[in-house]
């Protein structure tokens, strides 16, 4: 009976320990067994692509150079913006492969977290089932050691021996958790990554988009004067032509209570300096920029607008959902129906990053809520809304004041740059830089007004 027991014993003991080799065989063999999407020869074409990018980005910018040395005569002017489109160009097709490239990674780290997760799951079952083993077979050389003449030392020896294993086993455990939450990390590192170019493509979007507004504009300059030069000088510089203009130009501002002339925007921007001291042509550039930014404001959440442009679709759902939410229902409006803007969509039209920005200012609803009250501690209203202009002037203003603008050129540099990321990361500076430029042409656009 003893010699039984005895090998019985031994069974139980080499079972358990081949169970411990297999699973620790399994889990440190084979713990990433995931093909990278991106092979060598593929991350060298990509290389070997953005090389010759940049090499043509780095032509262009010395042409660019000769050009503006040249004499700034209409053509001359048209062609030095030809050729930073040119680039321009070129720089959003580097961007937009940092982007494809960036995507690659999070999948990648997708599906290595989706099987780290899966092992750890797999692991948990054969833990189950190995502890369950363990008890019953303890119960049993309990029973037979008591009941039988047997030498206890030997009982507790496996006693510590099972003891040890299942130590072993949770060790195994943590390590895959840890392991997991290193992948959750660097998903989310890569998504910031993510972030930056898509705020690189917009900008790139941006200058695109202005350049062939200007293009088109000096290009029917040229055909009006015929060529002439001194006659383009003329049409530019007529003081009454030019205030005329003003006092007709649409203030475009998706999303607004309502549109207004550039008359009527300055004069609210005038009252809201004196709230605030953030200078009138300023905050109007600010807003220029903002309500043309990526032409994507107020394009979701319409109605009668496919699920996929709802705000729960399109808004972080950690952030903006739930503020989103309270500040419709505090002004009364429909949740479902009120416009926001559209998130940025990459070359196959996947989404990048959120939307949901509101009114002029292009508010995100989390931060909208920690200026609301400020807004209507000014204005003595009851609820501010992000929609209303007045209110939106205000709170960009109330913003961009604590983001260091204080009426120099430098300090509202660095306060449209956190504006739009929060920072004043240099490769972002053509917001901060066209911001600057714009709010120079508004100081001249409003002394023509006054005249």
């Amino acid at each position: 009976m003893i010699n039984t027991l005895k090998k019985y014993k031994k069974n139980i003991l080499i079972t358990t320990l081949t169970l411990l080799i297999v699973v620790f065989v399994c889990l440190f063999t084979n713990q990433f067994p995931v093909t990278a999407e991106t092979s060598a020869d593929d991350r060298t074409q990509l290389e070997n692509q953005l090389k010759n990018i940049e090499e043509q980005i780095a032509q262009y910018e010395k042409e660019l150079k000769t050009t503006q040395t040249e004499k700034k005569s209409l053509t001359a002017k048209i062609n030095s913006l030809k050729n930073t489109q040119a680039a321009l160009k070129l720089q959003i097709k580097k961007t937009t492969l940092v982007i494809n490239e960036l995507d690659g990674k999070i999948t990648l780290t997708e599906k290595q977290i989706t099987q780290t997760k899966n092992k750890t799951d797999r692991l948990k079952d054969n833990i189950g089932t190995l502890i369950n083993l363990i008890d019953q077979k303890d119960k049993t050389l309990l029973i037979e050691i008591l009941t039988t003449e047997n030498n206890l030392a030997e009982f507790y020896s496996q006693v510590y021996s099972y003891n040890l294993l299942s130590q072993t086993i949770g060790d195994m455990l943590d390590t895959l958790r840890t392991t997991q939450k290193q992948l959750s990390d660097k998903q989310v590192v890569l998504e910031d990554q993510q972030d930056d170019a898509k705020n690189l493509l917009s900008l790139k979007t941006l200058q695109q988009q202005q350049l062939l507004g200007t293009i088109s504009e000096q290009a029917d300059l040229l055909k009006t004067t015929q060529g002439k030069e001194t006659e383009y000088q003329k049409s530019i510089s007529d003081t009454k032509k030019l205030a005329a203009e003003i006092k007709n130009r649409i203030y475009e501002m998706i999303g607004g209570s309502k549109q207004i002339n550039f008359g009527e925007a300055v004069d609210l921007a005038n009252w809201v300096n004196q709230q605030t001291g953030v200078r009138t042509a300023f905050l109007l550039a600010i807003l220029t920029q903002e309500s043309s930014l990526g032409k994507n404001i107020g394009t979701c959440n319409r109605p009668n607008d496919p699920p996929e442009k709802g705000w729960r679709v399109i808004m972080k759902p950690t952030r903006d959902q739930e503020p989103f939410q309270t500040i419709t229902g505090e002004l009364g409006k429909d949740t479902d129906i009120t416009p926001v803007s559209c998130p940025m969509k990459d070359s196959k039209g996947k989404q990048v990053g959120w939307g949901g920005a509101m009114g002029p200012a292009q508010f995100i609803p989390s931060t909208w809520m920690g200026y609301r009250n400020k807004v209507t501690a000014i204005t003595g209203n009851s609820v501010a809304s992000p929609w209303d202009n007045r209110d939106a002037f205000l709170a960009s203003a109330l913003l961009l004041k604590a983001n260091g603008a204080d009426g120099t050129e430098n300090g509202e540099w660095k306060a449209a740059m956190r504006y739009f990321s929060g920072g004043t990361n240099v490769a972002y500076r053509f917001y901060g830089d066209n911001v600057i430029k714009t709010t120079n042409k508004y100081i001249a656009d409003i002394a023509n007004l006054n005249k």
